[in-house]
């Protein structure tokens, strides 16, 4: 188990969150590889995409694994203009975490989280590196990361 996925293992310990860390052998890089991994459907896993505001503040789309976020909804949502997706070394850099392991939450960020997500009672989300997954309630999730509600989907 890699540095990033330890990390993640111990934040969702020190903070009491009811989820299950996954190591797994198979990469879950892509949402169809995660689902494989898990035998579940592109419907349970989550997407983060990593946003950039006018003011460098990260934001965090979170979508179902079948949907895409876009950033003119994020925008709208927010009142501000539309943000510009992270770089890769942007994601590393703010949420500690590298890209296709990124999780819904454990870092400092506006979390948006679309409503076909709430539909859901459990998830899975990157779990800190590209061959890990937390499981976690979604009433969960909203109480860790607070997220706000709105439609950020395409």
């Amino acid at each position: 188990m890699e540095k990033f996925e330890w990390k993640l293992k111990d934040y969702i310990a020190s903070n009491n969150i009811k989820a299950e860390h996954l190591s797994l052998d198979k990469s879950c890089h892509s949402v169809e590889e995660a689902a494989e991994a898990v035998n579940g459907s592109v419907h349970e896993i989550l997407k983060n995409i990593c946003m950039i505001d006018g003011n460098g503040r990260l934001l965090v789309a979170i979508v179902k694994g079948e949907d895409r976020a876009s950033t003119s909804r994020v925008g709208k949502a927010l009142q501000i203009e539309k943000p510009r997706l992270a770089e890769e070394k942007e994601v590393l850099e703010k949420t500690g975490y590298p890209a296709g392991g990124v999780p819904s939450f454990g870092y400092n960020s506006l979390f948006l989280v679309d409503p076909k997500v709430t539909e859901l009672d459990f998830v899975y989300t990157g779990g800190g590196s590209p061959y890990s997954l937390v499981r976690i309630k979604v009433d969960e999730l909203l109480k860790v990361n607070q997220g706000t509600v709105v439609r950020v989907r395409k």
